[in-house]
């Protein structure tokens, strides 16, 4: 894996958020807000599971490995959880701009939320976050879906064909 590659990847990761992100804007707060039988539960708490992740991982990129979460209540709106996550793609977009092919090659070591040690490649771990926010935004795309704002396809070859 090359930096183009993971770049590549990211672009697709923040279209895909932005889809996602686009068609719940146009949500009630209480459609937001409402639970579900997803296993985050609704849409705000799965919205806000897969920013998470995306923090969590590179924190973890960058030498810090959290112990706390962010969790759905920090999010009363819809547009508290958008401020959050245009600061965090822009700390993402900078680490990736940043990052060298050895860097992607390298072993990064780190603790989970428990403080349990681990390692991996980089590049092995930023692919797992992309398709991480795969399976979460399907789940917000059901949720949106249900309530009449589809996102429409986010498909890998989607965003590659609008290249």
């Amino acid at each position: 894996m090359n930096k183009n590659d993971i770049q590549l990847l990211y672009k697709y990761n923040a279209w895909a958020n932005a889809r996602i992100l686009n068609a719940a804007s146009n949500v009630t707060r209480e459609q937001f807000l409402a639970p579900a039988a997803f296993p985050h539960g609704g849409l705000r708490g799965t919205l806000t599971h897969a920013l998470f992740a995306e923090w969590l991982w590179r924190k973890r990129w960058e030498g810090d490995s959290p112990t706390q979460f962010i969790k759905p209540e920090e999010f009363p709106t819809f547009e508290s959880l958008c401020v959050r996550w245009q600061e965090e793609e822009r700390k993402l977009s900078a680490f990736i701009e940043n990052l060298a092919d050895e860097k992607l090659n390298s072993v990064i070591e780190y603790k989970t939320t428990s403080g349990k040690p681990m390692h991996e490649i980089l590049w092995k771990m930023m692919a797992h976050v992309v398709n991480h926010g795969t399976q979460h935004r399907s789940e917000a795309a059901a949720l949106l879906t249900d309530f009449g704002r589809s996102p429409g396809d986010i498909d890998l070859i989607v965003f590659l064909r609008e290249m």
